[in-house]
């Protein structure tokens, strides 16, 4: 099964079970979150990627220009472990590091969240790469994904239990789009996904055909 109908199958099976008003909130979000088309003004193919130095898990700082000395990088925002779409994602991802290092590429995922919560994360995921915090969606504002959740929609989020005050380190409401790239070693992006919807994300074979086309 793709990442694509595992998404879907989360949608349709799990998350419409959800109360209709948070239902209609969270989905009134999304197509909020469209209109203002950010995804369309997002970093895109054929820029420079923005460089960045973030904390690992451990805490280590992980700067973007040493790992484009290694070779092209792979680059996953993602919300946070609280979003199942996120953990769907990862899963996948995982699932295709090595095709991905077969390429000569690293993967690196990036959240909001504090690098405990990363820690947490790659434990219970049993991650073989980089989590990195981005605690205020700092890089996510240089790549131009980072949005503000309304105040009715955090709401859903706290009525939920995510406590995303605590896990984004003071930044409850500063989250990033779903979006990956495909960075070569020089820097430029050479592929992107970005996504206002939620509950898409992309698909990890069409990550490894972009590497593939960097050979």
């Amino acid at each position: 099964m793709s990442l694509r109908d595992e998404l879907q199958d989360l949608y349709e099976n799990k998350h419409r079970k959800l109360p209709a008003d948070a239902l209609e909130i969270m989905d009134r979000g999304a197509r909020e979150l469209a209109a203002t088309g950010m995804a369309g003004r997002a970093v895109d193919v054929g820029a420079q990627a923005p460089r960045f130095t973030l904390p690992s898990a451990s805490g280590r700082g992980i700067a973007l220009d040493r790992l484009l000395a290694d070779g092209p990088v792979v680059l996953a925002f993602y919300r946070g472990a609280w979003c199942p779409y996120c953990n769907l994602a990862l899963r996948a991802l995982q699932q295709h590091q090595n095709a991905i290092t077969a390429c000569g590429a690293q993967l690196v995922a990036v959240s909001p969240q504090i690098p405990d919560e990363s820690l947490s994360l790659i434990e219970k995921e049993q991650l073989a790469f980089e989590v990195l915090s981005d605690v205020g969606s700092e890089v996510a504002k240089q790549f131009g994904i980072a949005f503000d959740l309304s105040d009715e929609l955090g709401g859903v989020y706290d009525e939920f239990g995510f406590d995303l005050h605590r896990v984004n380190g003071g930044h409850a409401r500063t989250l990033p789009l779903p979006a990956t790239y495909v960075i070569d070693r020089t820097g430029v992006i050479r592929w992107a996904f970005v996504a206002t919807d939620y509950t898409l994300r992309a698909e990890p074979s069409e990550i490894v055909a972009a590497l593939y086309s960097l050979t």
